[in-house]
């Protein structure tokens, strides 16, 4: 479900109207996460590495409303939730594009995005079909074989994009500590630093748990 947002009465009016006109009206960030307690309860649970911090970066991200502004026929419209559409490595090292409900219980996503995650390999090609191009969800990746502190997307300028898109590296260890990178590109015209670091805060305290 969505709803129309009302304009008027958005304080990010102008906002939205300066740099949705943009070329590229999208800006990133480079960090990094605190992962060594998410780190261990995978460990003590035997969960998948992927899914398990997946499914936590796509629990912050509804939590935070201007996360779940998308931009439809100049308009703005609010999701009441949003899923994850992240990219499948497969064997012969080709990725695939993947569609993963949303759902707040992990074992419930996790059963899910395991099955949608063996279709992916199962496939060949690209897999760019209607599910992976809903743009009710966030564009995910993962570069698990190396850290990195920075970080660019291809981009289609011609095509009016607003969903996010957050990519994970391989996490290091710093005197016990386990530093995850996360890069968030989101469009400017919809949020600002201080509803990434919100994504941030909220990302944190679910891996804390």
């Amino acid at each position: 479900m969505k709803t129309v947002l009302d304009f008027n009465s958005w304080s990010r009016k102008e906002h939205f109207e300066f740099f949705g006109s943009f070329d590229e009206p999208f800006f990133g960030i480079t960090t990094t996460v605190d992962f060594t307690k998410g780190y261990q309860k995978i460990k003590d649970f035997g969960y998948p590495y992927f899914l398990y911090y997946l499914h936590k970066s796509l629990q912050a991200a509804n939590a935070i409303e201007e996360f779940r502004y998308r931009v439809e026929d100049d308009k703005v419209f609010v999701y009441n939730k949003i899923h994850a559409s992240p990219t499948i490595g497969r064997e012969d090292h080709i990725f695939g594009f993947s569609f993963m409900e949303f759902d707040s219980n992990f074992e419930i996503f996790m059963a899910k995005a395991q099955k949608e995650i063996e279709a992916v390999k199962n496939s060949t090609g690209l897999r760019h079909n209607d599910n992976a191009k809903r743009i009710d969800t966030i564009h995910y990746s993962s570069i698990p074989w190396y850290s990195f502190t920075g970080l660019t997307h291809a981009r289609h300028f011609q095509y009016k994009d607003s969903v996010p898109k957050i990519s994970f590296g391989k996490y290091s260890k710093d005197n016990g500590k386990l530093n995850l990178p996360v890069a968030i590109y989101v469009h400017h015209g919809l949020m600002d630093g201080y509803h990434i670091g919100q994504y941030l805060e909220e990302f944190q305290k679910l891996l804390n748990e």
